[in-house]
Formats: structure tokens, C-alpha cells, sequence
């Protein structure tokens, strides 16, 4: 997989878990913190532009505000995004992503 078709897997994956989110939360008040976190989600994937900027901020907004959330969003993400994201994931976690990365490195394109 090479880095164009790795962003359009993650990508995928977001807006995957945008939908579900926008679904769970369709049930709440328009102003609710939670609704509005999923819309961010959704809105994520509209603007390529502010992808790597807002997408760590709502994932950590995700993980500090509604832990009960966190097992359905993609560890994929959190080694994608990298940085704070990183903090989230376990270091057998960390190990194995950084051995599938290696191997994705690897491969020749």
C-alpha cells in the first residue's frame, strides 16, 4: 500500500466513524457538545485542508470527554494521526503498528 492509497484507507475509515457517530447522536438536542463533536468528525472529511490540523484535537475532545466512545473509533486513526493521538494507544499498540508501518515501508511501490 503506498502513502496515497494509505491516506484514502484512513480517510475511509474516518468518515466511516463520522457516519456511525452522526447516527448514534442523531437523537440528541441540536447544541449538544456530543452532536457537535460528531458533526466535526463529518466535517473532517470535507475539508482535506484541515485534516491533520483539527483531526487530533477531536480525537483527543473524544477521548478526554466521552471515553465511552473511544473502543469504536479506529486505533488506525491514533497511529495515522501520530503525536498526542499516540497517547491513547497501549505499547504493545504502539509495537505493532510500528511493525506493520515498517513493513509498509518495505514494500516496494
Amino acid at each position: 500500500m503506498n502513502d496515497e492509497q494509505y491516506l484514502e484507507h484512513c480517510r475511509s475509515l474516518l468518515g466511516e466513524f463520522a457516519e456511525t457517530l452522526v447516527t448514534r447522536t442523531k437523537q440528541l438536542p441540536q447544541e449538544h457538545p456530543l452532536r457537535e463533536l460528531a458533526a466535526g468528525f463529518q466535517a473532517l472529511g470535507d475539508y482535506p485542508s484541515d485534516f491533520y490540523d483539527q483531526g487530533p484535537d477531536l480525537i483527543a475532545r473524544l477521548f478526554d470527554t466521552y471515553p465511552e466512545f473511544t473502543p469504536t473509533f479506529p486505533r488506525q486513526l491514533l497511529w495515522f494521526f501520530g503525536a498526542n493521538c499516540l497517547h491513547y494507544m497501549a505499547d504493545e499498540e504502539l509495537a505493532e503498528f510500528q511493525q506493520l508501518e515498517d513493513m509498509r515501508a518495505a514494500t516496494p511501490p
